[in-house]
């Protein structure tokens, strides 16, 4: 027997850009104590605490959550790349399931610096040194653009080479994100811009232009997951449940196909989705709305074809037909994503989370999407992880 996991509260604080923060250790205080205080629960009922971060030393998990309070729980520090905050979440969900604890909390949190991503150490292999080795045999490597653009526009390219599509699809889905995170005031970017702006902003990697690249970001976000009982017993809010969750690394094709879609994460993300709908017996075609990893364009744009979103190579149909926006058939990152939201690495999954919670709720105010029972939840991190959680308004 497996425990129902109740998501009982939820909690974040607005993204900013870098050096506009508080120290990460306020952050995911401040995070932690809002998910605290939507849950109305106190910080001495919870049992174990899961910590992600990617920039930051060990036990940094200790130095935020010690703001909350001092209650000697385990802490455990988490660090997936991109999937960082939904690792977290994945591992909280699974001690509450199992019956390991009744309650638990998911913080996340990131302090970032200005400009593109660079490994914090020089003097041993980096982790990505095979992903590179696979970049650099289908597609070359350019030293004047960012790594992590070249893989995600190696992706794109590679659809577009298959699928014919035009350059101006992937620059639709920023002028999307945009008008979604105009009704979020957790967003670091909440004006709008027109797919003439987007597609004249700088070339970083063909196709990608720098308003189709997601921007360094501070922030943090919480949940508190705790069995249906345990949530009963306090007189907590039930109302929203994962219904199934899967976690998935890559495999073979990642490295052996040639495919830079593949490099970057579409077999994982397929197979965990995959997963999550047999476990959960619901279909892409029973859901509402769905946060999604749009890192760069071209990742949201393929990513909905391994969400099963839209068959495959019919993905710029789904967007010129607004099928991913509010009067389509499925609300993609009503929030802003990654795109405009922000991406705070380590908080991502759980802002994503949090986002889905209130949309289920019906508490996401200007971004609500009507009659929201399941909300889809898709976290990926090169290197490599990809975690898809399904949630259930019950």
């Amino acid at each position: 027997m497996s425990n129902k996991v109740v998501v009982a509260g939820v909690g974040m604080i607005p993204f900013t850009k870098p050096g506009a923060s508080d120290d990460y250790a306020t952050m995911g205080a401040n995070a932690a104590k809002a998910a605290l205080a939507d849950a109305r629960i106190d910080y001495a009922l919870v049992e174990q605490a899961y910590v992600g971060y990617v920039f930051g030393d060990s036990t940094c998990g200790q130095a935020a959550i010690y703001g909350v309070g001092l209650t000697g729980i385990p802490v455990v520090n988490v660090n997936n790349n991109c999937a960082t905050g939904s690792t977290a979440l994945f591992l909280a969900r699974q001690a509450v399931e199992s019956g390991a604890v009744e309650c638990a909390i998911a913080l996340g949190f990131e302090q970032m610096v200005p400009g593109a991503l660079k490994g914090a150490y020089t003097d041993r292999p980096t982790p990505m040194e095979r992903f590179v080795k696979t970049m650099l045999e289908v597609q070359g490597f350019d030293e004047t653009a960012p790594r992590a653009a070249q893989f995600f526009g190696g992706a794109g390219r590679a659809y577009m080479k298959e699928y014919d599509i035009k350059p101006e699809t992937f620059g639709r889905i920023s002028v999307k994100a945009r008008q979604h995170a105009a009704r979020n005031p957790f967003a670091v970017f909440r004006n709008t811009v027109t797919l003439e702006e987007v597609m004249a902003s700088p070339a970083v990697f063909d196709p990608l232009t720098r308003l189709q690249c997601c921007p360094p970001t501070c922030g943090a976000a919480a949940a508190i997951v705790c069995s249906e009982a345990f949530a009963k017993k306090h007189g907590l809010d039930t109302r929203v449940v994962i219904k199934a969750q899967a976690m998935t690394t890559d495999r073979n094709s990642t490295f052996d196909e040639g495919d830079m879609r593949k490099v970057v994460g579409y077999d994982m993300t397929r197979a965990a989705a995959q997963q999550v709908y047999e476990k959960a017996g619901v279909g892409p075609e029973d859901i509402q709305v769905v946060e999604l990893h749009d890192c760069f364009t071209a990742n949201e744009l393929i990513t909905y074809e391994g969400l099963g979103l839209t068959p495959e190579g019919t993905a710029e149909k789904f967007i010129l037909d607004g099928d991913n926006t509010y009067g389509g058939r499925v609300v993609t990152n009503p929030s802003g994503g990654l795109l405009s939201k922000g991406h705070p690495l380590g908080a991502t999954g759980l802002a994503q989370c949090t986002e889905l919670v209130w949309q289920l709720r019906g508490q996401a105010q200007d971004r609500q999407v009507a009659g929201a029972r399941f909300g889809l939840q898709h976290n990926l991190g090169l290197g490599g992880a990809c975690v898809v959680t399904l949630y259930e308004r019950q």
